[in-house]
């Protein structure tokens, strides 16, 4: 096999921390990330780094390099969790989320690339989510990171293929993660989003249930790295997750819209709750019975 040095950043917890066993157990010299490590893992190395800090990036990129002389794999995983309504989120807490899932995602590219232009080949591997692919209620600047990450990553893509590089986007969706408990939330929360807000909360909170294990998606980044001409695009993940991606580009957009606002209690006619008066029974209408599952949270540490 060949041993390659791979360099993960959030590696303490959640889908980089089972992505830095796997990649160690299969023989790789692997170098995980923190910004405060407080343990030393016994098959790898973990140091710090603050992805939303240049000096820090560039100190552990140089810290690699000095002691095993090449970086192989970037896999870039560090990331935080955002939610709220739009109108809710202040442009400064939009902002740190920006800045580490998608600015700090750039500075870790920009450090490790004239390294692998020098080996002639290298592979970095961009963690997005599947809800990169469309916007959620409540989770509107998320997406919005992980969209940038997606087009990101496709250009750098076709900019760096002529010295050997390979850049890969992978998209999880639903993987068990410590990542919903250190989402960012805004402090004041406006009164005409507040049912739904709940709604939509209690409804992702309920779908953790049905989340994989991050082993499973840390197989899939194995074979990435050990394929020779891997893909450009990656979809791990619940089969209802992966499907919504597709319905997205076939389904008439309002359609799609009205499907997800149902399945995550945000409907056409939603706003504060109010008592409705009582009603016969009936039958459930098409949406409901109909209304597609999918699990569209997925996590990693933090940067």
């Amino acid at each position: 096999m060949d041993r390659k040095v791979i360099l993960i950043t959030g590696g303490s917890s959640g889908l980089g921390n089972a992505f830095c066993w796997r990649s160690a157990l299969e023989g790789h010299t692997v170098v995980g990330t923190s910004r405060d490590p407080r343990f030393q893992p016994a098959a790898w190395e973990l140091i710090p780094l603050d992805v939303m800090d240049q000096g820090s990036v560039d100190r552990a990129v140089e810290r690699v390099i000095a002691r095993h002389g090449r970086i192989d794999v970037l896999v870039n995983n560090a990331g935080i969790g955002i939610q709220g309504a739009a109108e809710d989120v202040d442009p400064s807490m939009a902002m740190r989320a920006f800045d580490t899932n998608f600015f700090g995602l750039h500075r870790m590219c920009r450090a490790v690339l004239p390294h692998m232009r020098d080996q002639g080949s290298g592979l970095i591997i961009n963690i997005g989510s599947i809800i990169g692919n469309y916007g959620m209620p409540f989770r509107g600047f998320y997406s919005a990171t992980k969209a940038a990450v997606d087009r990101y990553s496709e250009a750098l893509r076709m900019e760096v293929r002529p010295f050997g590089i390979h850049v890969v986007v992978v998209e999880p969706g639903g993987y068990r993660t410590n990542i919903a408990r250190s989402r960012l939330r805004p402090a004041r929360r406006g009164g005409a989003y507040a049912a739904g807000y709940a709604r939509s909360m209690r409804a992702l909170d309920r779908d953790q249930a049905y989340c994989q294990d991050p082993d499973e998606c840390a197989a899939l980044v194995h074979r990435i790295i050990r394929s020779d001409g891997p893909g450009p695009t990656y979809r791990p993940g619940q089969f209802m997750a992966r499907l919504s991606v597709l319905l997205k580009k076939v389904v008439p957009e309002r359609l799609f819209e009205h499907f997800l606002s149902m399945r995550y209690g945000w409907g056409a006619a939603a706003g504060p709750e109010r008592t409705a008066p009582a009603v016969p029974e009936r039958r459930p209408r098409a949406e409901e019975a109909l209304q597609p599952y999918h699990d569209l949270s997925h996590g990693r540490s933090g940067a």
